[in-house]
């Protein structure tokens, strides 16, 4: 498993985002993409997600074009981003059960327990707290198992004890060989996990 970024040039509102952005990322690796707000972390993860197009540039999974055929592309990976994925009159264990029966094995236990989510199964996710919100998102990869993680800011609104949570998870995943490319304001000490700094390719 492979995901290979080719000179991709991003323009936003007729603003040069950045340009000449490149990198790979194979089974088992983590790319954390870093930079200041504006240099365009969340639009190269949306491109990477397939929700924004890139001016220029190409972007392969196993050497085949993520553009040509998006659909087969999409199959691999599972974006989170800041916006939620829930339904907020549903309770925790309904939303879950969609995306297992839409995408995943049809189970959610284990993501429940794994994410410490238990107590607020019955609970309407729109009670819910933004960090509680953040969990029930991220549970989400626990179910529909894909290769490709790409996680927007996956600590926002979490305390320490859940971001080491996360991260514990994001460290199994890449040791069962799978990829993640992810952007936060803090570094980890993830293994196996490189950096690309798009201060360096953002528009002055």
């Amino acid at each position: 498993m492979s995901l290979s970024v080719e000179k991709l040039v991003c323009i936003r509102s007729d603003h040069l985002v950045f340009e000449d952005v490149s990198f790979d990322v194979s089974a088992g690796e983590a790319l954390w993409v870093r930079g200041k707000n504006g240099a365009g972390k969340s639009s190269l993860l949306r491109i990477c997600a397939t929700l924004l197009k890139p001016v220029q540039g190409d972007m392969k999974w196993l050497g085949e074009s993520c553009f040509e055929d998006p659909d087969s592309y999409r199959s691999q990976f599972l974006y989170v981003g800041h916006q939620d994925a829930l339904k907020s009159a549903l309770t925790v264990a309904e939303n879950l059960n969609f995306w297992a029966q839409y995408r995943g094995d049809g189970t959610i236990d284990h993501a429940l327990s794994e994410f410490e989510l238990d107590p607020l199964r019955e609970t309407p996710t729109g009670l819910l707290s933004a960090g509680q919100k953040k969990r029930v998102n991220l549970a989400r990869l626990l179910i529909i198992k894909t290769p490709l993680w790409i996680l927007d800011e996956p600590f926002s609104s979490l305390d320490q004890s859940y971001i080491d949570l996360v991260k514990n998870q994001m460290d199994r995943h890449l040791e069962e060989g799978g990829t993640i490319l992810y952007s936060t304001h803090q570094p980890l000490s993830l293994s196996s996990s490189s950096s690309l700094d798009l201060d360096s390719m953002v528009s002055q």
